[in-house]
């Protein structure tokens, strides 16, 4: 008789949701299409999936896109003119600039720091919190005081006192983001790998006799990417805030680069007047920082394990 799994397509539906993997690669699959139907069921999820999506898009063709030099402006005919004149379809700065392709140009700026952020900041908080949670003893209490102290700081206080002594700048202002996430996601792999340390398929790994280097990278550091892509998402809204904020206060991207933040700082002289030039920016960082957290919600229903089981 015909083996029932055998006469069944390769990719198809019944495949990937099949009860019995014949490897590891329909298993990894049949998870990916699971999370993926979790997550495509939550409209604003992929409403964020959306934005985000959107945004990337606009920052890799930002040359195509943008209608206007982004540093460069027209002082004598484009000063401060409202939206849709001229051709300027979300107006003018006091510069002569067109916003809009500040904003376009600006989308980079974003992704560029919430990218390295996240590679940096996230593999440190991984890397010291399974390390912690697994060898515990005097090991967990060093790295974990360490972790407090740098929680016991304001997340914005800390960054501008690092930028202050590094010095204004778009790399700096990155590095001292990064300083200043790496602590939650330590606190959070601390959590997954206490969890587990001690079951039975990590004694399995030990009597294999792997070395506890390879037992934190090879089985408890996959265990916890789970959590860690849902906090980092979640995060990326506030460090979107912080790097405008940074850059706000003259201690990010430095003029003229198109930073969001630095543009509500230059368009906060005449917000009463020529509200456009502020509020452009602040949009785009609102929808842009809705998005994450839309993201970043769809992802941890999608994920939980608790909803596997329904």
């Amino acid at each position: 008789m015909t083996d029932t799994m055998s006469i069944v397509k390769p990719y198809s539906r019944e495949w990937l949701l099949s009860d019995r993997p014949t490897s590891r690669k329909q298993a990894r699959l049949g998870r990916a299409y699971v999370i993926w139907r979790r997550f495509s069921e939550n409209r604003l999820a992929l409403a964020g999936l959306g934005i985000i999506l959107a945004l990337v898009f606009v920052a890799i063709f930002a040359n195509v896109l943008a209608p206007h030099s982004p540093v460069q402006g027209d002082l004598r005919n484009a000063r401060l003119l409202p939206p849709g004149t001229d051709g300027y379809w979300l107006g003018t700065d006091d510069q002569g600039r067109d916003i809009l392709s500040r904003l376009i140009y600006g989308s980079r700026l974003t992704l560029f720091v919430v990218v390295l952020v996240a590679i940096i900041a996230a593999p440190i908080g991984l890397i010291v919190g399974t390390v912690a949670g697994y060898a515990g003893g005097w090991i967990d209490a060093v790295l974990m005081r360490i972790t407090d102290i740098f929680l016991a700081f304001p997340k914005l206080v800390l960054a501008l006192a690092l930028v202050a002594a590094l010095g204004p700048g778009i790399e700096n202002a990155v590095l001292a983001i990064a300083v200043t996430s790496w602590p939650p996601y330590a606190r959070i792999a601390r959590a997954e790998t206490m969890t587990f340390r001690n079951s039975d398929f990590i004694a399995a790994v030990k009597l294999m006799g792997a070395s506890p280097w390879r037992i934190v990278l090879k089985h408890v550091i996959p265990l916890c990417f789970s959590s860690l892509i849902v906090r980092v998402t979640l995060d990326m809204a506030g460090i979107i805030l912080t790097a405008a904020g940074l850059g706000f206060l003259g201690l990010g991207a430095q003029p003229p680069l198109p930073e969001w933040g630095a543009m509500i700082a230059s368009g906060r002289r005449f917000i009463l007047d020529q509200w456009w030039v502020a509020a452009m920016p602040g949009v785009a960082i609102l929808i842009v920082s809705l998005g994450f957290n839309l993201l970043g919600d769809g992802l941890r229903d999608a994920l939980d394990p608790k909803e596997a089981g329904q």
